[in-house]
């Protein structure tokens, strides 16, 4: 029997996703404490991370390997997520346009 689990199912601990990504520990706390990461956590407090995670924590190392700050970071991730939603909200108008 083989189980698929999707990209955002939380499986992996704080020290297997720095291991993945080369990031400590301690600078993936900083980049849950500015709100560039949001793991899940169990019921026991412990931080999980999902394959979405890993990539978006590679995402952060490229920006900041550019020559961007932890702030310059968060502005351009809020910017790719809010063209992420306008681009959603005119294929939905376009959608209900040629219905």
């Amino acid at each position: 029997m083989t189980t698929e689990f999707g990209s955002d199912r939380a499986l992996y601990a704080i020290s297997v996703i720095s291991e993945l990504t080369g990031v400590h520990p301690q600078t993936l706390r900083t980049y849950e404490a500015k709100g560039l990461l949001e793991p899940h956590r169990t019921d026991g407090g412990t931080r999980r991370y999902s394959r979405n995670d890993v990539g978006r924590i590679r995402h952060i190392t490229t920006l900041l390997s550019s020559g961007l700050n932890l702030e310059g970071v968060q502005q351009v991730l809020r910017l790719q997520a809010e063209t992420t939603r306008l681009r959603d909200e005119i294929a939905e108008l376009r959608s209900a346009q040629s219905d």
